[in-house]
This record gives C-alpha cells, structure tokens and sequence, in this order.
C-alpha cells in the first residue's frame, strides 16, 4: 500500500472517540483508521484523553436497573471500534457490514457500479465502483461526504486519492472525481444528504440510485 497522505480530521475522531460521530461517518472512520497507523495512534490518544477525564468525574450513586444496563452495554460488541482484519482490499469494518459476503454491485451505468450498505435518517453509506479513466457527474453536496479508497485511485479539483486516503467533502466543494489508470477505483463512501447534480440526466436518476 502506497503513504496515505489524506487523513481524517482531528475533529472527526474525536466525535468518532466520543461516540457521537453518525454511523453512516463512523464506519468510513473506523475503516480508514484499520488502513492508516498515523490516525490510529490519533484515535488511540482521543481515547486515552477521554478516559483521564472520567477519570476526575465525581461519583454518583447508580440504581440497580442502571447498573445492570450499563454492564450488559459494556458487554455488548462495540460496533464503532475499528476492525483490523482485512478480507482482500475490504478493511474489517466493511467485511461486517457485508456481513462477510462479497460486495452486491448494481449498475448505474458506465461502467460504474455500488452496493449501498445502509440507508436511513442518518444518511448513506455505499461501496462505489469506478472504472478506470471513468469519471463521476459533476456534482456539489448538501452536507458531509466521506470518500475512503479502498483500490485504485481517484483524481479531482483537489489532488489525487490513493489506496486508504480519505476525502472530506462539504458544501463548499463541487468536483468531478476520476478513476485513476490500473485497476478500477473502488471506495466507501458516506453521505448525510443528497447530492447535488449540475446535469440534467444524473438528477433525473437520482431517486433511483439513492444518492
């Protein structure tokens, strides 16, 4: 695997730590997190501060439902801790979501494919995959996009994107992402909000391919 050079923002792992970060985000993080050792030890950090804080918390009396309910919590699986297994390029983190089968692809036409992984009120979470030299519509955002690359490359207005960077799109940025040459660019990508299109036939499509 080629230096990650994209990394998520401080902020982001620290919400991530925190447990406050939307599933659809923490996913995309935890599974950037299991490629990139520089975020890794961020994370770890945000987790080691958290814990001193507790720490100098005063205590409290608990009943016996909170206490029986909070333990049964600490036993349960953590589904926001990256996983650090891999299965081929899938990180451990999408391996669960798949729930360890390959990927479902559906076509969207040119060549490009996805299979969506969730889909709710708290946004979308979705594998993409692009061929190479195959460009995505131009297009804007209605919130935060997050865009981990799992194989291949993409280019945009900003740089290029490799095996485990992670592009963090908002409001301000519309872009026009292209596969990189070789093999074909495959990512996960998470949305709390639609896309916003400038052509005419990929917002007619829209509500078909949910995104």
């Amino acid at each position: 695997m080629s230096a990650i050079s994209h990394h998520a923002p401080d902020e982001m792992l620290a919400a991530y730590a925190a447990g406050s970060l939307p599933q659809p985000f923490s996913l995309v993080v935890a599974s950037h997190v299991s490629l990139c050792a520089h975020c890794r030890v961020a994370l770890e950090a945000h987790w080691s501060a958290g814990g001193a804080v507790l720490e100098t918390v005063g205590k409290a009396a608990l009943s016996d439902s909170l206490k029986s309910d909070t333990l049964a919590r600490l036993d349960a699986p953590v589904s926001h801790d990256p996983v650090y297994r891999r299965s081929g390029i899938f990180p451990g983190p999408v391996m669960e979501a798949l729930k360890g089968s390959p990927p479902r692809w559906k076509t969207l036409g040119a060549g490009v494919r996805q299979d969506i992984l969730m889909d709710d009120e708290r946004g979308s979470v979705r594998l993409l995959y692009i061929p190479s030299g195959q460009a995505v519509p131009d297009h804007g955002h209605n919130g935060l996009e997050l865009t981990l690359v799992l194989q291949g490359s993409f280019t945009d207005e900003t740089g290029r994107f490799g095996v485990g960077d992670l592009e963090v799109a908002d409001e301000s940025l519309d872009h026009t992402p292209v596969a990189g040459q070789g093999e074909a660019c495959i990512c996960l990508a998470a949305t709390d909000a639609p896309l916003r299109f400038r052509s005419f036939i990929p917002r007619l499509l829209q509500p078909f391919f949910r995104i």
